[in-house]
């Protein structure tokens, strides 16, 4: 199989995070459950773990990293946080539907989208700060769009917030382990991410990276700390990790990270761009096929979505897989961004790298494309 679907999941890993995962399900226990071997050393891996990804991510306290689910999980904290009935929200017009559903679930929160067309971050910041004002309850915008890596300029907007006085959130699942993602220059709310795409951590892992701002609990339950007590902990992370961790996750997802800081978040970047640039270059010289490119690949990281005039893109995605290429074809979960780049109603087939994606990858994408136009000029 060729996969070049990573913004879903990186499905190639290093090898050291499936052998983590298999030795911590064998292993280790639950930390902060016992004083004996297997608890303890499960109490390691998860500090290590957070210690690596404040290290990454510039957290200035290791304990305001957050283990969760996902990043949907996170994104789901960070709003209900901070955003209450009534307040009035300012979002980019790339958000995913893990930040649009728990601000329609909060209920009359009023929506402002800071609209603007893909690759364009002077018209998005702009967008922006003709948008927020000092009565704004949050700011929540992407960092790289999932279906066109569209590179918001986060931190010109995340500088406004902190002139006006306005929390901001960051939802960088498509842009950890290959952009910058810098919480102490940013100094957001919050910052959430999965463990599964760019950090090569298994699924069923992401983290919330909280800064100063207070922290409404979305579970509640054991935490192995202050258990006399009927409510949360009032200190992070026991307040946010109600219940038994994820260790087989958490125990991968350390490898994961460990493998992103050696290998260098610029170099996994530069990789990216590399192989986007390739396969624009040669699916913009075909026929019949429109491609989603930055015009300047500096706001355009590694995720590439294009569409054939004359077909569907569900049949496009369905006639890749049968030539054995994974992408993903529709709306990824993200109607926002179609919106803005007038492709709500027909959708875009995406395809998307990681470190492992090769220049033989983008090759085979691009003689199944070829064959796809040959095929419907032959019908």
């Amino acid at each position: 199989m060729t996969y070049l679907d990573n913004a879903a999941t990186s499905l190639q890993k290093p090898a050291a995070v499936g052998k983590a995962a298999l030795y911590a399900v064998n292993h280790l226990a639950s930390p902060g459950r016992g004083g004996y071997e297997a608890a303890m050393a499960a109490a390691e891996t998860v500090l290590r773990c957070r210690e690596e990804a404040a290290d990454l991510f510039s957290v200035p306290d290791p304990e305001h990293v957050v283990f969760t689910c996902n990043a949907t999980h996170a994104l789901n904290i960070a709003v209900k946080s901070l955003v209450r009935p009534g307040d009035r929200v300012v979002i980019s017009g790339y958000e995913h539907n893990a930040v649009l559903r728990p601000l329609h679930a909060v209920g009359n929160v009023k929506i402002l989208v800071a609209a603007s067309e893909p690759f364009e971050p002077e018209s998005t910041f702009h967008a922006f700060e003709s948008r927020i004002t000092n009565d704004t309850a949050a700011v929540i915008c992407n960092h790289m769009s999932n279906v066109f890596g569209y590179i918001l300029p986060v931190e010109r907007i995340a500088a406004l917030c902190r002139e006006r006085g306005v929390p901001f959130v960051l939802d960088a699942s498509q842009s950890a382990g290959a952009l910058d993602v810098n919480m102490s220059a940013l100094k957001a709310a919050f910052i959430a991410m999965p463990g599964h795409k760019g950090l090569y951590g298994p699924q069923g892992t992401g983290i919330l990276l909280c800064g100063d701002s207070p922290v409404k609990t979305f579970m509640e339950g054991g935490t192995g700390s202050m258990s006399a007590k009927a409510e949360m902990p009032d200190f992070l992370p026991d307040r946010l990790e109600a219940g038994t961790h994820n260790l087989p996750g958490i125990a991968g997802l350390l490898e994961g990270i460990q493998f992103v800081k050696r290998r260098g978040t610029d170099r996994i970047l530069c990789h990216e761009k590399e192989l986007v640039g390739r396969a624009a270059e040669a699916l913009e010289s075909l026929p019949g096929l429109r491609v989603y490119k930055a015009p300047h690949l500096f706001c355009q990281g590694g995720v590439l979505s294009f569409r054939f005039y004359d077909r569907d893109c569900e049949t496009v995605g369905s006639e890749l897989s049968d030539r054995g290429i994974a992408v993903r074809a529709g709306l990824h979960c993200a109607p926002l961004a179609h919106r803005s780049a007038g492709t709500a109603e027909c959708g875009t087939v995406r395809m998307s790298v990681s470190a492992f994606s090769t220049k033989r990858d983008i090759d085979e994408l691009i003689k199944a494309a070829e064959d796809l136009l040959k095929k419907k000029i032959n019908k």
